[in-house]
């Protein structure tokens, strides 16, 4: 009889940030989780190789069996995708009406612009019931933070987690109304940014960092050289860029010279 009431038994469905792309940027919670799961969904981009998200993980040494990779478009629109994490909370519904627990994983945090969200509604849409449990992750920008001494926010600053705009106007006045700006999904707008970050002179207040923790990993500080020289450099130009923006420096002691240019091998 306890064999057949633990068959039955539903699954736990846990999304999992597995931090910004270095080995070792998980929680113990994550870790523990992630060797308990039966079934692990990777996202990956369309054209890439392989899953960044699994990437993330490969020092737990976790069977490949268990993986399963889940492919999606960056050019996707938000119906599009979420007609494909509808498909996809079916397909977990089962694995966990079958007993099985699962788990999604996500780059940098579990809730901050991440595909999780999509999956995460179409389950609740699907079934309410289900036992979810989310575990958050390090960011990219607190990881970047971190790698160049920089503080996000002192005393009452007022700080503003931002997707690129497309307009420099747009770009300027947030600048202008925040006392440091989070500045994410740069892509191809990154010759708008360095060109406002120039014309408000505070290059020397700012620092953008690409693919962060993995092996293309770039950081720079944005003086006047350092925004000539990114320019011409096509890493930084990618999804995976942030930079951290600030008009003028913090009120403590910050960094003692300007931050270099560096890649991963220099700063872990």
């Amino acid at each position: 009889m306890s064999d057949q009431m633990k068959t039955s038994k539903r699954g736990k469905f846990y999304g999992v940030g597995v931090g910004p792309g270095g080995h070792g940027l998980i929680t113990t919670r994550a870790a523990k989780v992630l060797k308990d799961c039966q079934i692990i969904f990777c996202p990956r981009a369309g054209r890439s190789a392989s899953s960044l998200a699994a990437d993330c993980i490969a020092d737990l040494h976790l069977p490949a069996e268990r993986f399963r990779t889940v492919d999606f478009s960056m050019d996707e629109d938000r119906q599009q995708a979420w007609e494909t994490y509808k498909v996809l909370a079916r397909t977990v519904h089962e694995a966990l009406e079958e007993g099985k627990d699962v788990a999604y994983l996500t780059i940098g945090d579990a809730l901050t612009y991440s595909t999780y969200g999509y999956l995460l509604s179409a389950l609740a849409d699907l079934d309410p019931t289900l036992d979810v449990e989310t575990i958050p992750g390090v960011t990219s920008f607190a990881s970047l933070a971190a790698l160049t001494q920089y503080p996000l926010g002192q005393g009452k600053e007022r700080l503003l987690i931002l997707p690129c705009p497309d307009s420099k106007e747009e770009l300027r006045q947030e600048i202008e109304t925040h006392d440091l700006v989070i500045l994410m999904k740069i892509g191809h707008r990154l010759p708008m940014v360095l060109s406002v970050i120039k014309e408000l002179s505070i290059g020397e207040h700012c620092v953008l960092g690409s693919k962060v923790g993995l092996p293309e990993q770039f950081l720079t500080s944005l003086s006047n050289e350092s925004c000539e020289s990114c320019q011409l450099r096509e890493q930084e130009k990618g999804y995976l860029s942030t930079m951290l923006i600030r008009k003028s420096a913090p009120s403590s002691k910050w960094l003692q010279a300007p931050i270099p240019t560096r890649k991963k091998e220099e700063v872990l």
